[in-house]
């Protein structure tokens, strides 16, 4: 005779083991990828910071070189915040900016003021993005070509982003 228990049911007494394979392939995959992408973003990033005030009253002992760069649609200023233009740089006859007259008047600035770190680049409204970037590149590097090599050579890498004043000339 067979014994049966109430309800009918029978109770397994083995347990049933979780199945994590497919959630420990995932992580196997997933975290690395993340690691990976979180250190390329982070090079990504260029730190940028707002330009003081010009003007604010300076004491003639206190003022230093302060570098900035204007950008207009026509030419790029080079300057001193307390001294004035340094040098002015108009577009070639093709439309473009003088980029490499550029780099070789913020190469003789950086020679003459080699402790110096930061600059402000103003920009004019509209101007291209391609033309922030570079502008940003030649301010910040000096590139040289040694043989086979390209060395480059750090300028200005504090960098300060603010609007044009008006009244550049056009």
């Amino acid at each position: 005779m067979i014994r049966r228990r109430r309800g009918g049911r029978r109770h397994n007494t083995e347990t049933a083991e979780l199945n994590i394979t497919a959630f420990m392939n995932l992580m196997v995959i997933l975290v690395p990828f993340l690691l990976i992408t979180a250190v390329f973003s982070r090079l990504a990033i260029l730190e940028l910071n707002l330009p003081g005030s010009s003007t604010e009253p300076v004491e003639p002992q206190d003022q230093t070189f302060q570098l900035e760069v204007i950008v207009r649609k026509n030419k790029i200023e080079v300057g001193d915040r307390n001294q004035g233009l340094l040098g002015i740089y108009p577009n070639t006859a093709d439309g473009e900016y003088d980029y490499e007259a550029l780099s070789v008047k913020l190469s003789e600035l950086k020679k003459r003021y080699p402790a110096k770190t930061d600059a402000s680049i103003l920009f004019e409204q509209d101007i291209p993005y391609d033309t922030l970037v570079q502008v940003f590149d030649r301010v910040r590097l000096e590139q040289e070509v040694d043989g086979d090599t390209i060395v480059r050579n750090e300028l200005f890498p504090n960098i300060s982003v603010g609007d044009a004043p008006v009244g550049g000339g056009a």
